[in-house]
């Protein structure tokens, strides 16, 4: 294999949430094998990060390579306006059966982000097809992330988001903070004007990894049935596993009007995401004169996708991974436990297969990843956390390493 040409990619090629007068140092990759990641020099890491939360049954994965080599030898890709195919109907029925109950129709989108603008445009055409289109604001919480696109940027928090340089050129919606009196203030003075409240259940992912109570997410439904707005559950981050339980709203016993599901969907070989939403909110767009959803995505339930998050959907509900899980969440809450007593932690906090350490003070990356490779682990910590949210099938031995390591992070000066 050909050495990568690092002063070409450093030249031209653009990273996340990186300059390019002076690019971060980054980490040339060659293969990906289990838990681990090769990289182009040789050393072997750990993938603490599950590649943005996705790969939840880690690399190169027998079941989830055969479902893309199958569906490759049939059809790669056909556009879904028209036409159909079996992948995604086999997908569908799939997700209806374990998602929260009452969620009876799919969009399939390309990415996280997209399916958060499904979402927000299914609640505003609902309200539309109701006669009441000034419904057509939404409510959303201090701390919020929901992606990168414009109408998802307008629900993040325009304060502490990393969205805040665009502040002034997206539309202005409602903040409330994470606690049931500021939501049912901000939905008394203005829920006329608000088509939806969305949130990340149980827990708050880019915006600074923050877990609220279940009990608070069931109050949360409660509240806008009594307001009259529709709820709209950002699983991306947290469904599929990732919490404990299958979808964050399982832990209160929650069905939003409008889910969005993303990164794990394909065990993190392709990119896919999916919008539901009950009957009630599709009855409800189709009283518009016009009678449809208006969006479309090219790559929208790409048989190939679709192949594998079936075979990777599958693949999880076949496993013990609630014990897993646990077992990972233990591994955790003892293993970054010595990271308390240090001068400079804020916080260290664990849920699931979810742990962070919380700094006092902003993080350096390029210092801490440096220190990170030279012991084997690959993190992306950002702002003042360090955190790790691991592939489900990572061993006791390498959550031990994980989290050695990152306590000896934190420790550094």
């Amino acid at each position: 294999m050909p050495k990568p040409d690092l002063n070409f990619e450093q030249k031209h090629v653009w990273h996340p949430y990186a300059s390019m007068l002076t690019p971060a140092k980054v980490y040339a990759v060659a293969s990906a094998s289990g838990v681990t990641l090769t990289l182009a020099d040789g050393r072997q890491v750990l993938d603490g990060m599950s590649s943005w939360w996705c790969a939840i049954h880690g690399y190169n994965v027998p079941e989830l390579n055969e479902a893309v080599n199958a569906q490759l030898q049939s059809m790669a890709h056909v556009m879904f306006g028209g036409l159909t195919h079996q992948p995604a109907i086999d997908l569908a029925k799939t997700l209806l059966d374990i998602t929260p109950n009452g969620l009876e129709h799919i969009f399939f989108a390309d990415s996280g982000s997209v399916s958060v603008e499904v979402a927000l445009k299914m609640a505003v055409q609902y309200w539309r097809g109701l006669g009441q289109s000034h419904k057509s604001k939404f409510l959303s919480l201090r701390h919020a992330y929901h992606g990168d696109t414009f109408g998802a940027m307008s629900v993040c928090d325009p304060v502490t988001s990393m969205h805040h340089l665009f502040a002034e050129t997206m539309p202005k919606h409602y903040f409330a903070d994470v606690d049931i009196q500021s939501i049912r203030a901000q939905l008394n003075s203005h829920h006329q004007h608000i088509a939806a409240l969305i949130i990340e259940p149980i827990v708050q992912g880019a915006g600074g990894m923050h877990f609220y109570s279940p009990e608070l997410l069931g109050l949360m439904r409660e509240v806008c049935d009594e307001f009259d707005v529709l709820l709209i559950a950002d699983e991306i981050a947290t469904g599929f596993g990732r919490t404990g339980e299958l979808f964050a709203c399982n832990a209160a016993h929650m069905s939003p009007d409008i889910m969005c599901v993303g990164k794990a969907l394909t065990g993190g070989y392709m990119t896919l995401a999916a919008t539901l939403c009950s009957q009630k909110v599709s009855n409800g767009i189709h009283q518009q004169s016009n009678n449809v959803l208006m969006h479309g995505p090219t790559f929208m339930a790409n048989p190939l996708a679709c192949a594998v998050a079936k075979a990777s959907l599958d693949l999880l509900l076949a496993s013990p991974w609630q014990q897993r899980i646990k077992s990972i969440e233990q591994q955790l809450i003892q293993g970054l436990a010595p990271a308390k007593n240090l001068a400079q932690v804020a916080d260290v906090r664990v849920l699931g297969a979810i742990g962070v350490i919380e700094m006092t003070q902003a993080i350096d990356i390029n210092k801490v990843q440096d220190f990170l490779i030279r012991r084997g682990i690959w993190l992306r910590p950002f702002g003042k956390l360090l955190y790790t949210m691991p592939p489900f099938v990572m061993n006791e031995e390498q959550i031990s390493q994980l989290t050695r390591a990152m306590c000896a992070a934190a420790a550094l000066k």
